[in-house]
């Protein structure tokens, strides 16, 4: 396996565990911003590298009737 440079850290054999993790989808910005600070908090009282990710098109849902998360344009400001 090839180590992979993520921002100022590397991914793969021999490295630190790096967790990627937060919300399925984004709600909202004030509740994503909360979720990614507690998160990194968290993440800082570990040896691990954190990658936080939120999707902003859950397209994947169970039923076509439920919440996708805020569009393109919306998640990516």
């Amino acid at each position: 396996m090839q180590n992979v440079q993520v921002k100022d850290f590397f991914i793969g054999k021999g490295q630190p565990l790096t967790i990627i993790s937060g919300p399925c989808v984004i709600e909202g910005e004030s509740h994503t911003l909360y979720c990614a600070e507690v998160l990194v908090k968290m993440m800082q009282a570990f040896p691990v590298n954190f990658i936080f990710k939120a999707s902003y098109d859950k397209a994947n849902r169970s039923s076509v009737h439920s919440f996708r998360g805020p569009g393109l344009e919306e998640g990516l400001r």
